[in-house]
């Protein structure tokens, strides 16, 4: 018998079927009443994990639901105060390039790029120009205690675009798949673009297994 036992483990061992100790056995199901009631609650930000998953197989994964409004809006007069978040953000560290090279392009500012986490968006409403590519100009780096590093994003690098980036019209059902450290933004929103995003966390970047907005804790 403990013969035919030793033999069995091997035979498991040997084929590469990993005994996942603890990992979940049901699906986790989001809502769309889940996902109206988080934009509902959240309307004087732009984005919201709604829940962090336990995948099962070391790494964690995240789902969020992002809203922008227009970038139709007047720009800030010239020679006005910065704003709290502006001074905030220039007290980080320097990121990406300094200066752009001879003859690249320059875009719009507001790209992100990220450590540490690949995303999905899956466009939901609305429609806009994405940005992708390239590389981060004059960039910062996000606070250590944020909500942009403990929560939404993990580790990011903010700033212009410049290079090699494209720019993309998408609309409701299309999904823009973005692998870590490739800078990604908006250039263009006419009204409004709501999109689901969804990002692996094999690094433990991001809020642990378990996490639920809070107005939907209680369910």
């Amino acid at each position: 018998m403990r013969k035919i036992f030793l033999s069995t483990a091997l035979l498991i061992a040997s084929s590469g079927i990993a005994l996942a100790v603890g990992a979940p056995t049901t699906a986790t199901i989001i809502s769309k009443e889940d996902v109206d009631k988080v934009l509902q609650l959240g309307a004087k930000a732009t984005d919201h994990t709604i829940r962090v998953m336990d995948m099962g197989q070391g790494y964690n994964m995240s789902v969020a639901v992002v809203h922008r409004g227009t970038t139709h809006t007047p720009p800030r007069p010239a020679g006005a105060a910065p704003t709290a978040a502006q001074q905030a953000a220039a007290q980080q560290p320097a990121c990406g390039l300094t200066a752009a090279p001879a003859g690249a392009k320059t875009g719009a500012g507001g790209m992100l790029s990220h450590d540490s986490t690949a995303e999905t968006y899956i466009v939901i409403a609305g429609a806009g120009t994405l940005v992708t590519g390239g590389q981060i100009l004059q960039g910062r780096r996000s606070a250590p205690d944020s909500e942009v590093t403990t929560t939404l994003n993990g580790p990011t690098c903010s700033g212009k675009a410049v290079g090699n980036f494209v720019e993309t019209k998408v609309k409701v059902g299309d999904i823009a798949v973005i692998p870590a450290g490739v800078p990604h933004g908006w250039s263009d929103i006419p009204d409004q673009v709501t999109y689901l995003r969804v990002r692996p966390d094999p690094k433990h970047v991001l809020p642990k297994a378990g996490f639920v907005y809070p107005g939907l804790a209680s369910k």
